[in-house]
């Protein structure tokens, strides 16, 4: 179960640049007007060896100032209801303002593991200010500078002290599932559907991270854990239509399962919101099956699920091989299905391919198609073995790998998907000097 550290303050303090140092790369789109960060909210992060998953909750805040000062109050509870470690920025230019003192109120009420990062420390005179912040009441204080990195080591090792010991959870190795998407798409009748009544074949197991329960499902010759986030805690105060918090549920769904299961509501197609789940998935190397539900309420002709299919992988595009499902939960139409997928899924997570089959079959087609030359310099792949991870991994051995390119990646990728059943399953490709 991987664990969330939240990043929180206020609008143009430095939150997005300090995201995008610790999840790599530009992440979030940054402007200098206020409270424009959009998106990219979410990242990975390894440091020290400890991987966790990184929340800027910066880009929901409305420009007035009254619902702003509620904006943020309320992404300050959210992070403080699901993260495990808060990261606090302020601004050294501006000094304490009003604001971080409500932020550090709540923060200081709160009882969760706090780190105050004072930004923009980009010089010596800056440095004797930051004494100022000490009075905001947080022991955890550190002067950093986002923009050129100085401290942010500090900081993050810091972090990474406070993160909960990942503990292994007694829980039994079969598969779990999850159902994920946006709120009303019927994720909680689906699992009331399977789940139904007949309590006595489900067990909730709490899992010892506060927030998962994994209910066993154990009839019809299947044996899983359906991996229920959100669904028996106590709603908070918090309004549960903020996409940041659906964001956030689905961010520990996701890393909590094995297979996730897409809800898409019929009714509204798939949208951007699917797809940055969808993605969420993906980089997280999960199965994948999508169920678009609600199937019962559009008027159909013979065309209709084969369109809405290909316009679906048209969004998830390049990664297409992905069950399709249409189901109404309500006439528990095709629910059934939805088990059958999940588990296939599954299984084509955890398939290996023998090396000389890899070899036998690939090679010949590597010949006869290899990677174009780059700069007048052939390349040439050896050999080809799947990697003993959790997930499909493949690497191809070869004497440049590093001009190979994306495209040939999915040539391959696609040829391995062509002989094998790897439908669901995120497959990584590797080109690597033997």
């Amino acid at each position: 179960m991987g664990n969330i550290v939240a990043i929180v303050g206020r609008p143009n303090v430095g939150k997005s640049t300090l995201f995008n140092r610790m999840a790599g790369g530009r992440q979030a789109i940054v402007d200098e007007q206020s409270g424009v960060t959009r998106d990219r909210l979410y990242g990975k992060t390894f440091w020290n060896g400890k991987e966790f998953s990184v929340i800027d909750t910066g880009g929901y805040a409305l420009n007035t100032d009254d619902i702003y000062q509620d904006e943020i109050r309320r992404q300050v509870l959210l992070a403080i209801e699901e993260a495990d470690v808060i990261l606090f920025v302020t601004d050294v230019t501006t000094g304490v303002t009003d604001y971080d003192e409500e932020v550090a109120n709540l923060l200081r009420r709160s009882n969760k593991k706090v780190v105050l990062a004072v930004n923009k420390v980009d010089n010596n005179e800056r440095i004797n200010d930051t004494s100022f912040f000490y009075s905001l009441g947080l022991e955890d204080l550190f002067s950093i500078s986002s923009i050129n990195g100085s401290g942010t080591g500090d900081l993050l090792d810091r972090v990474v002290e406070l993160l909960p010991d990942e503990k292994e959870e007694d829980i039994p190795d079969i598969p779990k599932y999850t159902f994920v998407g946006r709120p009303n798409a019927g994720k909680s009748s689906i699992i009331n559907a399977f789940i139904g009544e007949d309590r006595n074949i489900v067990t909730p197991i709490s899992g010892t991270t506060r927030d998962s329960i994994y209910t066993r499902y154990n009839k019809f010759g299947y044996d899983f854990f359906l991996v229920d986030t959100a669904g028996l805690r106590k709603k908070t105060k918090v309004k549960e239509d903020l996409e940041f918090y659906s964001t956030l549920r689905a961010v520990r769904a996701v890393e909590s399962s094995d297979v996730c299961m897409l809800m898409v509501d019929a009714t509204r197609g798939f949208e951007g919101q699917d797809q940055k789940i969808f993605h969420l998935i993906e980089r997280n190397k999960k199965g994948i099956v999508i169920i678009v539900n609600k199937w019962d309420l559009i008027k159909k002709d013979t065309m209709t699920t084969k369109e809405n299919e290909q316009k679906i992988r048209k969004e998830i595009a390049p990664l297409t091989d992905v069950p399709i499902v249409f189901t109404s939960v309500l006439t528990k139409q095709r629910i059934h299905k939805v088990l059958e997928l999940a588990h296939e899924v599954y299984e084509n997570r955890i398939r290996r391919i023998t090396t000389s089959k890899l070899n036998d079959y690939l090679l010949p087609i590597i010949t006869n198609n290899p990677p174009p030359s780059t700069k007048g310099k052939y390349i040439k792949v050896k050999f080809i073995t799947q990697l003993p991870t959790v997930t499909p991994e493949f690497v191809f051995f070869c004497n440049l790998p590093q001009y190979v390119k994306d495209p040939y990646k999915r040539f391959v990728e696609n040829k391995i998907r062509n002989n094998w059943n790897f439908t669901g399953a995120t497959i990584q490709i590797h080109f690597r000097k033997k």
